[in-house]
């Protein structure tokens, strides 16, 4: 448990672990698991709040234990959590050049959707490991045979991590606020949805 404070609502108390929220009661004996909605103002409460809790996680983990894409003038930055064998994690990274152009910083987490010790487990471990991480993802996203090996790695953590996101599927962008877009989402697109919520917006 990371922080405990009263919730908006008399009685229940806003629970973070980790990147998660729960709501509790007062003695302790009930929790609730869900969204806390303003009805009045038509605004997930709940939700505004897990955005610092995953800027938070994301800052723990640090930068080091991702897979960085830096542009030469850095605007934005995201981190996407990817799956080296899915389609649109494919896409996406197939525009790194697209992105890059926007000003968008992109940092990789790995989500392997097959799981602990399957091919794309194995992919994550490997390219990890490669002497030029950047260059080993490309080549994996490209389905080239990259040299498989194994070495200490934040593959689990980053796993555990898009536990706590509750991750879907992937490709999964987080913005520097915390905001999720799940799914592709074209360089463009991005770049306008970043610079809105830069404004506030």
């Amino acid at each position: 448990v990371d922080s405990v404070k009263p919730s908006e609502i008399k009685g229940l108390y806003e629970v973070v672990v980790g990147a998660s929220i729960y709501y509790v009661s007062e003695d302790g004996k009930y929790l609730l698991q869900g969204r806390l909605v303003d009805v009045a103002n038509h605004t997930d409460l709940t939700e505004k709040k897990l955005g610092a809790t995953r800027k938070a996680a994301l800052d723990k983990l640090g930068a080091d234990n991702m897979i960085v894409f830096k542009p030469k003038i850095g605007k934005y930055k995201v981190s996407i959590l990817t799956d080296i064998d899915c389609g649109y994690c494919r896409k996406l990274h197939s525009e790194i050049d697209q992105y890059m152009a926007e000003g968008i910083t992109i940092q990789y987490l790995f989500l392997p959707r097959a799981g602990k010790g399957s091919d794309s487990y194995n992919k994550a471990i490997a390219v990890w490991c490669a002497k030029d991480r950047n260059a080993a993802l490309t080549a994996a996203k490209k389905d080239q045979t990259i040299e498989m090996k194994t070495c200490d790695n934040p593959i689990d953590k980053h796993m555990k991590l898009a536990d706590e996101f509750g991750a879907q599927g992937t490709p999964m962008i987080v913005t520097e606020n915390g905001n999720v877009s799940p799914g592709y989402v074209p360089a463009k697109q991005l770049a306008q949805a970043l610079q809105a919520e830069k404004a506030g917006q």
